[in-house]
């Protein structure tokens, strides 16, 4: 059984105890084993202690003699299939889960495993779980992640309709569990070849041969006939697997990963996925005889066979909650490993750029110009969008995203989301942005996707979490029909693409005034300008005359929650608005605007084809478009990672010296841009 949050309850606490350094070494795994129950120990076992091997390694032989000795029962520990970003023997990348088996390793069918009976034995049939993990292989394939998930999409599959032959490592230990020999690999090669004589033949090469960390059992040598090629090009495996016609394969996880994308495979060992009616299997093991579908192998291997491990909260946690971390890192690896060349940014603004973008390639904030002269391309070129020419091409455009921080930009806090665009910024609604193509994209959403907006959504709210989250009360505020409207700064990109006829902030309150004469209105001005850091000040004179309170450094998510009506010029805090269920009316073209959600006075583009729904919008807005950072493990994360920090004020809080030096930005901005 399971609990609320799909996670398995942990047994009892035991000693595993362990004769090989890896389990020294390797603190991930060793964290792991604690929280599953087991307390990684060295020492002679006694009664009630389990002896821990790493499935059959080399070094497993030490703890089986043990247990023969002792009678101590073994606990085998493999990864698990959805591990990391790369093979451990390639780059010490943590696994993200283990697989933990009393009974056997999942590989070894000469006797029964955990995974084994579960699959032979639990009804697998709840509907809700059965849900889940058909919405998590979509996800999965959407998201191109395996075992190993550092997959560059630029790479593209051979010409569709090939046969595919999985290559697997020499000697390793799932090949010599189903008595794989040069031979075998021979004869699948050449059972490939006879019952598909019309078709090209493609031999996929295993990752960590690609990467040079080990040999395969196919080369050059094999490819004796024209319609035979190699494929070595680290690229998805479900791109892979949706150009072929058939799949060959003696273990691979890759088998696995072709029942989850319809295929029937053929396999000549005896994996964990054997067996079950799924495959055509050239070994037959008697005691497996049970038709499961692909869901149910899916729950049992992906969902309650694992131990999956969130590095954020060093907790055990649930699938879905490891392939949102899956999903942040790839994107960080994919987006970030050619590396970048950097311009327009500012000096205070690059070291967090080197945290977001910088860790797996080289960021130059050198000679930019001349690169996006000149290589546009290779590496990509990345700009700050309010510093970047409308007409410059072949750039991606940076910004903040839209649960920024515990402070001011211009107060120099740096931030926990970034925006990168390939195709415009959702500010400027003159060219498409990839924000408004996400959310045509996600506006059929899957059940699992809605109910992790909706977690969101419900998340934010209940948190008051805003872009900024500054601290602030709310004023008291008269009877009425209250009407929020907010001050922006008016120098602002999103002011001067964003707005046609109202581009002020008295302007905008004059006309909200005139159209609602009867209702309060209550002006809150931008906290950098209240900060005195950029334009957009009313005189007071002003402010008294159109407004019936001003909301001085208010807690915005404080004032949406006692407003019934919000009218802005293009400020987020229209969408915040919108998530908390508050009406909106725009005078100007903001990313939330033309999607049918909000009241729209602006001129706001065509090419917006509403309607969509809330979760589609904060789907896309939320999770889709920007990318998070971590600011405690210092990596790529979700978004609910974000918004624990956020809750829980643990991220870096601006001194004094910030205070000062963005005075000192200020002053300097106009006569020395190099510094804003």
């Amino acid at each position: 059984m399971s609990d609320a949050s799909g996670v398995p309850p942990s047994p009892k606490t035991a000693r595993a105890l362990y004769f090989n350094a890896g389990f020294l070494v390797q603190k991930r795994v060793r964290r792991i084993l604690e929280l599953a129950g087991y307390a990684p120990s060295l020492g002679w076992p006694k009664e009630s202690d389990f002896i821990a091997v790493w499935g059959q390694s080399p070094t497993a032989y030490r703890g089986e003699k043990i247990s023969a000795l002792t009678g101590a029962p073994i606990l085998r520990v493999e990864d698990a299939f959805l591990r990391s970003l790369f093979p451990a023997r390639v780059k010490k990348d943590p696994p993200l889960g283990l697989l933990l088996d009393t009974r056997g390793v999942h590989f070894d069918p000469s006797r029964p495993n955990d995974l084994e009976c579960l699959l032979a034995e639990h009804p697998l049939d709840d509907e809700n779980q059965i849900l889940q993990a058909k919405n998590a292989i979509e996800r999965i394939k959407n998201a191109h992640l395996s075992k190993y998930f550092a997959t560059d999409l630029t790479f593209s599959a051979p010409p569709s309709g090939y046969i595919l032959v999985v290559d697997q490592l020499r000697d390793d230990a799932s090949v010599k569990a189903s008595k794989g020999e040069k031979y075998l690999f021979r004869e699948m090669l050449s059972a490939a070849l006879k019952n598909h004589p019309d078709q090209p033949i493609v031999i996929k090469t295993h990752p960590e041969k690609i990467l040079g960390a080990r040999a395969g059992y196919y080369g050059e040598e094999h490819c004796t006939e024209a319609r035979i090629s190699l494929y070595d090009n680290p690229c998805s495996p479900w791109e892979i697997l949706s150009g072929a016609k058939a799949v060959y394969t003696l273990s691979s996880q890759l088998g696995f990963e072709a029942i989850l994308c319809g295929h029937r495979p053929e396999i000549f060992g005896c994996p964990f996925y054997a067996g079950w009616g799924l495959s055509k299997d050239y070994v037959h093991l008697q005691r497996r005889n049970r038709t499961l579908t692909k869901e149910q192998l899916f729950l049992g291997a992906m969902m309650l066979y694992p131990k999956w491990y969130d590095p954020f909260s060093d907790r055990l946690c649930s699938l879905e909650e490891v392939l949102s971390i899956a999903e942040a890192q790839s994107r960080s690896w994919r987006e970030d490993h050619n590396g970048w060349r950097a311009h327009n940014i500012r000096l205070w603004k690059r070291k967090t750029f080197r945290s977001f973008f910088g860790q797996y390639g080289r960021i130059d904030f050198s000679n930019a110009q001349k690169a996006m002269r000149k290589v546009s391309n290779i590496p990509p070129v990345m700009s700050w969008a309010g510093k970047t020419e409308h007409s410059q091409q072949n750039i991606i455009r940076v910004e903040d995203g839209f649960l920024r921080s515990r402070g001011l930009g211009a107060n120099l806090v740096p931030p926990l989301s970034l925006i990168s665009d390939d195709l415009g910024i959702y500010y400027d609604p003159t060219r498409p942005s990839r924000l408004e193509v996400l959310i045509m994209q996600h506006k059929d959403l899957r059940d699992d996707q809605r109910q992790r907006v909706l977690n969101v959504i419900d998340r934010v709210i209940r948190s008051a979490v805003t872009k900024y989250n500054l601290p602030g009360n709310c004023p008291k505020l008269p009877e009425g029909h209250r009407i929020l409207v907010p001050g922006q700064v008016e120098d602002d990109a999103s002011i001067l693409k964003g707005t046609d006829r109202i581009r002020t902030n008295i302007a905008l309150l004059k006309e909200v005034r005139r159209r609602n004469p009867k209702s309060i209105i209550i002006y809150k001005p931008h906290p950098d300008v209240e900060a005195g850091l950029r334009k957009g000040n009313i005189l007071q004179k002003d402010q008294d005359a159109f407004a019936d309170v001003i909301a001085h450094r208010a807690d915005p998510a404080a004032l949406l929650s006692v407003v019934q009506e919000i009218h802005t010029m293009t400020s987020n805090l229209g969408f915040e608005a919108l998530l908390r269920g508050v009406d909106v009316t725009t005078y100007g073209a903001p990313y939330y605007a033309g999607w049918g959600l909000t009241k729209d006075l602006g001129s706001v583009p065509t090419r917006r084809k509403g309607p969509i729904t809330l979760e589609s919008l904060a789907y896309a807005a939320l999770i889709a478009y920007p990318r998070y950072f971590d600011p405690v493990t210092e990596q790529a994360c979700p978004i609910e990672v974000a918004l624990a920090r956020l809750e829980k004020g643990d991220i870096p809080h601006p001194g004094q010296i910030n205070r000062l030096l963005a005075k000192l930005q200020g002053a300097i901005a106009t006569p020395n841009p190099f510094w804003r």
